[in-house]
């Protein structure tokens, strides 16, 4: 499951991407049986169709691309009408959606995330074939693809302030972690605060947790979630006992800034651009953001090694994307609206101004043309680098690797414990091991 990037335009500013295999094999989907036959897409109705739709409310730049995807299309269709039923709220992405469903609220076309856990429990249905092949190839779970990919995996990494790190002396950016460790202590003797972390928003505590998680077990066993939940290793072992050591110091040696558990993920960009934080650890999504904020502002982006120098970011395809559910598939007249959404929002000059807003990365078969800005034009080169090991997060695998559903947000919650109390130990890790048995035990139920 490697991506690969056929040609970046040369410059900062404009690049042209062909994609040869964003997808993966169907050796880590669970069941092996053959697909059953797919929505069947009919001819778009020309008579006035509705159906529902629900989106991640993510970051500002995303949310808003979507949304002008949406508009878009309703002039283009406006005999087609969208229902939007997402919600800015502080639940998790996956509680928000759990929470539609027993309101009896499931939209017709989702974004989904947690592919594995809503097939499993019949809510979605496979992703018409005639859609399939606007793709090279999509992951599979038990055997069917059930999603559109919006866009391929962005890794996250440090953004920062230029002048920040100039004024402290940094000259370079870090290229080994004890670089990285060297470069915080500078910016923290210039009084800066060298990270801001938005903590009020449990998934921002996500993106730490699973850089260390990659850097230390999953990198190096993409099957270690299975293996935990046959009991064949624990959260108490070296790889997961030094992953989360390292993520505590960042806390206990004051490089992230102290007001984390009431700055909010959107909060960030603000934070950055007018000198309250060097830097940020996130994705490239961040950059419309902060350019809108200020747009003079000069920052930069790199990805943080880990201990044994090398480079691994969150990469590799998974299960995601738009996806028809499975009571909105025996309807026609709504697998027809739907699919022409879809194909809409993968038109080539539709797609190109989503992923310009959004600072994605295309997953279409088709060669996608947009304005990149110097900082993605990185991203893109890290991302095309063969040096670069890419992994997914802890949450993101499917199949025999499906972390319990439950178990990422209680973790996430434990480890703001463990912060806030400054007791993190081996008995935390007890708890996590405890929690995830749990959870698992309970899915068989």
């Amino acid at each position: 499951m490697v991506n690969k990037f056929a040609k970046v335009l040369a410059g900062s500013t404009a690049l042209a991407l062909a994609l040869t295999g964003c997808g993966g094999k169907a050796s880590n989907t669970g069941s092996s049986a053959s697909p059953a036959a797919s929505a069947k897409v009919s001819e778009a109705p020309k008579k006035d169709v509705t159906f529902s739709i629900i989106y991640a409310p993510g970051d500002p730049a995303t949310k808003k691309a979507v949304e002008d995807s949406i508009a878009a299309f309703g002039k283009a269709f406006p005999h087609i009408k969208i229902k939007n039923l997402t919600e800015v709220t502080s639940a998790s992405y996956l509680d928000f959606l759990k929470t539609k469903d027993a309101v009896g609220e499931f939209p017709d076309l989702v974004e989904m995330r947690d592919t594995q856990l809503f097939a499993d429990n019949g809510k979605l249905a496979e992703l018409p074939k005639e859609l399939q092949g606007l793709f090279d190839s999509i992951p599979q779970v038990n055997g069917k693809v059930y999603n559109a990919p919006i866009s391929l995996e962005a890794p996250h990494g440090i953004i920062y302030s230029k002048k920040a790190y100039a004024d402290a002396g940094i000259t370079e950016e870090p290229k080994t972690y004890a670089d990285f460790l060297a470069a915080q202590e500078k910016l923290k003797a210039k009084g800066i605060s060298p990270i801001v972390m938005g903590g009020k928003d449990i998934f921002h505590w996500g993106f730490w947790i699973n850089k260390y998680l990659m850097d230390e077990v999953l990198g190096d066993d993409p099957n270690w979630n299975s293996k935990r939940s046959k009991g064949q290793v624990s959260f108490t072992d070296a790889g997961p006992m030094k992953a989360m050591t390292l993520f505590t110091e960042l806390f206990t040696k004051g490089y992230v800034d102290p007001g984390f558990m009431s700055t909010a993920d959107n909060q960030t960009a603000s934070m950055l651009v007018t000198g309250k934080a060097a830097s940020l650890f996130s994705g490239p999504w961040m950059f419309p953001q902060i350019a809108q904020a200020d747009p003079k502002f000069e920052f930069g982006f790199y990805p943080v090694p880990d201990q044994k120098g090398r480079i691994i970011v969150n990469g590799l395809a998974k299960p995601s994307g738009w996806s028809l559910s499975a009571a909105a598939a025996k309807d026609p007249d709504k697998v027809a609206a739907m699919s022409e959404f879809i194909k809409f929002f993968f038109s080539k000059d539709n797609y190109a101004a989503y992923l310009k807003a959004a600072s994605a990365i295309p997953s279409t078969k088709e060669k996608i043309s947009y304005e990149a800005s110097p900082q993605l034009k990185e991203v893109l080169d890290l991302m095309a680098d063969p040096k670069t090991i890419k992994s997914l997060q802890i949450n993101a695998f499917w199949g025999e690797n499906q972390m319990p559903p439950t178990w990422r947000n209680w973790f996430y919650k434990l480890a703001q414990d463990w912060i806030i109390k400054k007791d993190f130990s081996v008995e935390q890790m007890k708890k996590a091991d405890a929690e995830w048995d749990a959870a698992v035990k309970a899915m068989k139920k």
